[in-house]
C-alpha cells in the first residue's frame, strides 16, 4: 500500500485537536508543528480526514520538493513534477501561494510562476494546456515556500474544510463578524461536549446569531461527518482521484449520520435579531437539522435552559468590541451574561469564548480554565466557568456603590431632578441630565420619556490611552448601575453607545431601517427616536432652542434645510406654515424625516425631501427662500461625493453659497457641533453676523462645544 504524505493546516492553538482527530481515525505518524499536523499514511487516511476533520483548515497531500531559491528555481523545481499523473491538460487549475516568515518574494508572482510551470509542463508534453478557474478548479495546487526547502501540494478539499455547505444555504449577508465553523467545532470539543452530549445533555447559546455553534454541536453529536454537505470536494477532479474509495467513504458517513440523528440532545438558541434567527433555521435546514435546533426569538436576559432536562453545557461566542463596536456598548450585555448564567443556570458549565479580558470580568463569574485560541487575528480566550447549582435562582442583594461611583451618583441625582422639572414644565420628552461633569465619569446621560415609558441613553465618551481597558469597563459598569438606580430603570432601560471622533466617513453613522422607534415630545412638537444601537437618536438636544428660532424666523416664508438629517428643523417651520425643502445625502434620514412630518399630521405632499450631496444641490439651486438652516457636519465622505468636505476648510464657500438662495430680507441659521470652531472672518466683513451661541444653547447642554449663528445680507 503506498505512503502518501499530507498535511493539514490548522489555525494556531488548535494544533493538538486535529492531531487528536487524526489519531483517532488511523494515523500513527503524526507530527506537530505551529500551524501545521503532518502524517502519512493510504490515500484512505487522507480521504477520511478530508471528510471527517472538524478542525483542519486544509488538507494537501505532498507532490513534491525540492530546495528553495529564486523564481527561476522555483519555475524548474515545479516543472520537474510529472503533471501528467495529476491533471488533465484540458482542465482546469488555481495555484495558491503562502511563504514562511523571513523569505522575501510577492505570493501572487510566485503562484504565476508556479502556474507558468504547470501549464508549460503539459504544454509540452500534449500539445494542450489547461485554464484557470479560481472558484472550482479540477486541481487546486498549494505551493509552500521556505527558508531552505518548497513544498508543492494537492488541495484535497479544494477549499477550506470550515466549508460544510450550511453558511452558504443560510447566507450572511448583514450578520457581523461569524464564527468561523472549524473555530465553533474546536470550542465544543474543548468544552467536552462529545462526552457531554453522548450523555444526553442539553447545550444552550444564550446569544446564538446564525447558529453556527448549535448546528456545529448537532453535526458532533449526531456522528455527521462535516464534509458531508460540503458542496465541492477538491479530489474529484485529480487523475489520481480513487472514486470507488471516495465513494465508499461517503456512504458509510451517511449511515453514521443516518443512526446518530435519532441520538440528538435539547439544543436551544437565543437571540433578539430576526435575521441571524432566518439564517440559523435556513443553516440547520441545510445539513438536516431544521426540526433539532430550537431557536427563540428572546432578549439575553429572558434566555432560559430547555424544560425538564439536568445541567448541561452553556457555549456562547459573544461579540467582544473588535469588529463590531466598542468594547463600552457591550458592558451591559456582559453584565447581564454573567447574571443569566448565576440566576438560571445553576448547575450548568459555561464555555465562553471572547477576546476582551476587560468584558469577561464584568460577568463576575470566576474561570477554571482560560484557553487561548485564535479567532482570525483576534487573540481570544475560552474561559471555563461552573456556574454552582446554590447560586440558582438565589436573591442577591443589591450591592453598595462604591465610594469612588458617590460623586457621580450625587451629581447626577441633582441634575436629573432640576432638568426633570424644567423638561415637564416645557413639555420635553428628551432631556440631558449628565455631561462629562465629572472626569473621572466621561460620559453623556440623555432622558427620553417615551409612551413605553422612560428609557436612557449612556453615550461614553472614548476614554484616553492613559486609562487602562479595565479601569474604563469597570467605570462605566458603575456608572451604568447608578443611572439605574437613581432613574428608576431597569437595566434593559439604559443603552449605552460611544461617541468617537469622527475623522472620516459620514457625518452619521447608518441606522437600520427595522430598527424598532420611539415617540417623544418637544413642547408641541412630536419626534421619532431610535434608542438602538445606531449612534444618534435622530434628534440633536443642541439644537432644540435654534429650531424653534427658526419657526419664529421663517414667518410662513419657502424655507431651505440643508444637511437635513431627520429633518426636525424643517419640521419646526413646516408647523409655521412654510414650505421646506430637506436636503440629504441619505435616504433613510429623509424617510425617517418624512415619518416625523406624518407623525405631526403635516401633509409631505406640500414639502420636498431631496437626497443629494448639499454642496452640489447649492451649485445647481435657484430658488430664493426666506430662511436656510444650515447645521453641517465637521467631516463627511460618502461613495457618492466626489471629494470629502471639512468644516474649518469649506465652510467660506459653504456660506456664500448659501446666503445667494436667500430673499433680501432672508436669514441664514448657521450652527456646528465642531469643537474650536472659528467663523471665518470674511464672513464677518461680507454678512452681518449675529451671534446667537448664548440664547440658544439649552441648560441641559451648556458643556456642549455647539455654536450657532444668524447671518443677514448687509
Amino acid at each position: 500500500m503506498t505512503e502518501l504524505e499530507f498535511t493539514a493546516t490548522v489555525a494556531r492553538g488548535l494544533e493538538p485537536l486535529v492531531q487528536g482527530e487524526l489519531q483517532q481515525l488511523g494515523a500513527s505518524e503524526v507530527a506537530v508543528q505551529r500551524g501545521l499536523v503532518t502524517f502519512s499514511g493510504p490515500l484512505e487516511l487522507g480521504y477520511r480526514a478530508c471528510l471527517w476533520s472538524r478542525v483542519a483548515s486544509r488538507l494537501l497531500l505532498g507532490l513534491g520538493r525540492f530546495e528553495s531559491g529564486d523564481a527561476e528555481q522555483l519555475y524548474a523545481g515545479v516543472r520537474g513534477i510529472d503533471w501528467r499523473q495529476h491533471l488533465e491538460s484540458s482542465g482546469t487549475l488555481a495555484v495558491d501561494c503562502v511563504t514562511a516568515s523571513g523569505v522575501s518574494g510577492h505570493t501572487r508572482f510566485l503562484a504565476q510562476k508556479t502556474k507558468d510551470a504547470i501549464c508549460d509542463a503539459l504544454r509540452e508534453a500534449t500539445g494542450q494546456r489547461p485554464n484557470v478557474d479560481r472558484e472550482a478548479p479540477d486541481v487546486r495546487v498549494r505551493v509552500h515556500v521556505g527558508a531552505e526547502e518548497t513544498s508543492v501540494s494537492l488541495d484535497l478539499g479544494g477549499h477550506g474544510l470550515q466549508r460544510r455547505g450550511y453558511r452558504s444555504a443560510a447566507g450572511s449577508a448583514g450578520l457581523e463578524a461569524p464564527l468561523k465553523e472549524n473555530l465553533a467545532a474546536a470550542v465544543l470539543l474543548l468544552a467536552g461536549w462529545p462526552e457531554r452530549s453522548a450523555q444526553g445533555a442539553p447545550l444552550v447559546d444564550p446569544l446564538c446569531g446564525s447558529a453556527t455553534l448549535l448546528i456545529e454541536a448537532a453535526l458532533i453529536a449526531a456522528d455527521v461527518a462535516p464534509g458531508l454537505r460540503r458542496h465541492h470536494h477538491g479530489m474529484v477532479g485529480w487523475r489520481g482521484h480513487d472514486s470507488k474509495l471516495w465513494d465508499g467513504l461517503m456512504a458509510e458517513a451517511e449511515q453514521r449520520a443516518a443512526a446518530g440523528r435519532s441520538k440528538l440532545p435539547p439544543l436551544l438558541g437565543f437571540d433578539q435579531s430576526e435575521q441571524a434567527l432566518g439564517a440559523a433555521r435556513k443553516g440547520a435546514s441545510a445539513v438536516g437539522f431544521g426540526k433539532h435546533i430550537e431557536l427563540r426569538k428572546a432578549a439575553l436576559s429572558a434566555a432560559r435552559p430547555p424544560a425538564g432536562c439536568g445541567p448541561g453545557l452553556v457555549v456562547t461566542n459573544p461579540p467582544y468590541g473588535e469588529r463590531l463596536g466598542s468594547e463600552g456598548e457591550l458592558v451591559p450585555l456582559y453584565e447581564t451574561l454573567g447574571q443569566v448564567l448565576r440566576e438560571h443556570f445553576g448547575g450548568y458549565r459555561a464555555h465562553v469564548l471572547t477576546g476582551s479580558p476587560a468584558l469577561a470580568k464584568l460577568m463576575g463569574l470566576k474561570p477554571e480554565a482560560r484557553i487561548p485560541l485564535w479567532n482570525g487575528p483576534i487573540e481570544c480566550r475560552l474561559l471555563s466557568l461552573p456556574i454552582h447549582a446554590r447560586e440558582a435562582g438565589a436573591e442577591r442583594p443589591a450591592a453598595a456603590i462604591p465610594p469612588e461611583a458617590r460623586p457621580f451618583e450625587n451629581r447626577l441625582r441633582k441634575n436629573a431632578r432640576h432638568f426633570g422639572r424644567i423638561a415637564r414644565r416645557r413639555q420635553l420628552g428628551s432631556y440631558r441630565v449628565y455631561d462629562a461633569d465629572i472626569g473621572e465619569f466621561n460620559l453623556a446621560v440623555d432622558v427620553y420619556e417615551t409612551p413605553a415609558g422612560r428609557r436612557a441613553v449612556v453615550q461614553e465618551y472614548a476614554a484616553p490611552r492613559s486609562v487602562k481597558p479595565e479601569t474604563a469597563m469597570r467605570r462605566l459598569a458603575l456608572a451604568l448601575k447608578v443611572v439605574g438606580e437613581v432613574l428608576e430603570l431597569p437595566r434593559e432601560a439604559v443603552v449605552v453607545k460611544v461617541r468617537r471622533r469622527q475623522l472620516q466617513g459620514k457625518q452619521y453613522e447608518r441606522r437600520p431601517e427595522s430598527e424598532a422607534l420611539f415617540e417623544v415630545r418637544e413642547g408641541e412638537h412630536r419626534f421619532w427616536v431610535n434608542l438602538g444601537s445606531h449612534l444618534d437618536s435622530g434628534l440633536f438636544g443642541e439644537q432644540r432652542l435654534l429650531r424653534a428660532r427658526a419657526g419664529e424666523l421663517c414667518a410662513g416664508r419657502p424655507v431651505l434645510n440643508l444637511f437635513a438629517y431627520t429633518c426636525s428643523a424643517g419640521l419646526y417651520c413646516a408647523k409655521a406654515g412654510s414650505a421646506t425643502t430637506n436636503v440629504d445625502l441619505s435616504g433613510p434620514y429623509l424617510r425617517w424625516g418624512r415619518r416625523n412630518y406624518e407623525l405631526n399630521g403635516i401633509d409631505t405632499k406640500n414639502h420636498s425631501f431631496v437626497q443629494a450631496d448639499c454642496l452640489d444641490f447649492l451649485e445647481r439651486e435657484r430658488g430664493r427662500y426666506g430662511l436656510v438652516y444650515l447645521n453641517p457636519p465637521s467631516y463627511s465622505r460618502s461613495h457618492r461625493m466626489e471629494s470629502d468636505f471639512e468644516l474649518g476648510r469649506d465652510q467660506k464657500r459653504l456660506v456664500q453659497r448659501a446666503m445667494a438662495l436667500l430673499t433680501k430680507d432672508g436669514v441664514l441659521l448657521f450652527s456646528t457641533h465642531a469643537r474650536g470652531f472659528v467663523l471665518d472672518e470674511a464672513l464677518g466683513r461680507q454678512f452681518a453676523v449675529e451671534a446667537l451661541t448664548a440664547r440658544v444653547l439649552p441648560e441641559d447642554f451648556r458643556r456642549s462645544p455647539f455654536q450657532a449663528f444668524a447671518l443677514r445680507r448687509r
